[in-house]
């Protein structure tokens, strides 16, 4: 318990008094966000802000994990670092997407070519090394069963060990696609995501720890209820130290905002969620836990899908919240009440774990 306090604190220390640091620097040098013609014209105000504060929260969330571990005398376990790298490789080609939007001063950054084949090169080797590593009770950081509460019945070794894999780096990238398009999506307004992507890493950080007490590694007497999670200890101190990175970075990034995380942090963080689910075995419990990211994901395929085949459109804009930005609701009513639907959804799905493990 105190290593992810620990990681917590630091995270959010270093987030807290780091960001106002960069923001001077991308101030200097004259980093600012590029806001793209054809959004709210609300927004247009916010063009020159500095952007690529991702960065700090990666930042933050590294050294915090690194010195919840050394606190306790810990050594950092394969599934927090196989997390971490993903998260990192993410946020890197969310860096260079930034970047290239600053540079050249325009809303697109890499081509989506290039973003898709960097997202894609991430996804695969992430997917290949957590079904490897297995430690001395043989269990690996990943599972070849679909997972919901925990591991179902679906096994996608089913067809062989080679074909069980394959289709799993095909599962593993969809979900960090989807996620990282999620949060992605969903960072369009001052603190939204940033606040939402807290409520997901609080519930992933209880969730790790119950684990982590119920490991049916650990236990004298392991019952049916019990979880096969590799390291779950190791995955809620990641989930702990995002969290106090986001908060800390909530401080600058709330309205109105003085810094945006850009795709360096959205990448990265949906990157950190689809991760947690896939290690914590909670694949389908991550969509009702981020019930808020899939309402926003699934009113720009609505749109889009409806307008392709109307020509009409059933939002006035989409992503979601821009909508709600065009009917007249100012951004921080916006914000606060997507907020307490993301925390909804969060207080459902921990319900939902929770009772489940009772029933079992």
């Amino acid at each position: 318990m105190i290593s992810i306090l620990v990681a917590a604190a630091v995270a959010l220390a270093i987030s807290l008094l780091g960001t106002p640091l960069f923001i001077r620097l991308l101030v200097k040098k004259n980093y600012g966000q590029f806001i793209r013609q054809d959004g709210p014209t609300a927004h247009f105000t916010k063009r020159g802000t500095p952007t690529m504060g991702g960065v700090v929260i990666i930042a933050a969330a590294l050294v915090g994990y690194f010195a919840g571990n050394l606190s306790t005398g810990r050594i950092p376990n394969v599934s927090g670092l196989l997390l971490l790298f993903l998260v990192v490789g993410l946020g890197l080609i969310g860096f260079l997407d930034d970047y290239i939007k600053i540079s050249r001063q325009r809303s697109l950054g890499l081509n989506p070519l290039g973003k898709m084949i960097g997202q894609t090169a991430i996804g695969i080797t992430f997917s290949v090394l957590v079904t490897m590593f297995p430690n001395d009770n043989l269990r690996r950081p990943a599972s070849l069963r679909i997972s919901f509460l925990r591991d179902t019945d679906l096994d996608l070794a089913t067809w062989g060990i080679g074909v069980g894999i394959l289709l799993f780096i095909l599962w593993a990238n969809f979900l960090i696609t989807a996620w990282s398009n999620a949060v992605n999506l969903t960072d369009g307004l001052d603190g939204l995501a940033t606040g939402a992507s807290i409520f997901m890493f609080v519930a992933y950080t209880v969730i790790a720890m119950w684990q982590s007490n119920q490991s049916c590694q650990y236990l004298a007497e392991p019952g049916a209820g019990c979880y096969e999670v590799r390291d779950p200890r190791d995955l809620a101190i990641v989930a702990a130290a995002l969290v106090g990175a986001c908060f800390g970075f909530l401080w600058w990034n709330a309205s109105p905002a003085q810094i945006f995380m850009g795709d360096t942090g959205s990448l990265a963080l949906g990157g950190a969620v689809a991760g947690l689910s896939i290690l914590t075995r909670t694949e389908f419990l991550a969509v009702i836990l981020g019930g808020l990211f899939v309402i926003i994901v699934m009113s720009d395929v609505i749109q889009i899908g409806f307008f392709k085949m109307t020509r009409r459109r059933v939002f006035r804009m989409a992503p979601l919240h821009h909508h709600f930005e065009l009917k007249g609701w100012a951004e921080v009513t916006i914000v606060i009440r997507f907020w307490l639907i993301a925390g909804l959804c969060v207080a459902v799905g921990i319900g939902l774990f929770y009772a489940e493990w009772v029933a079992a």
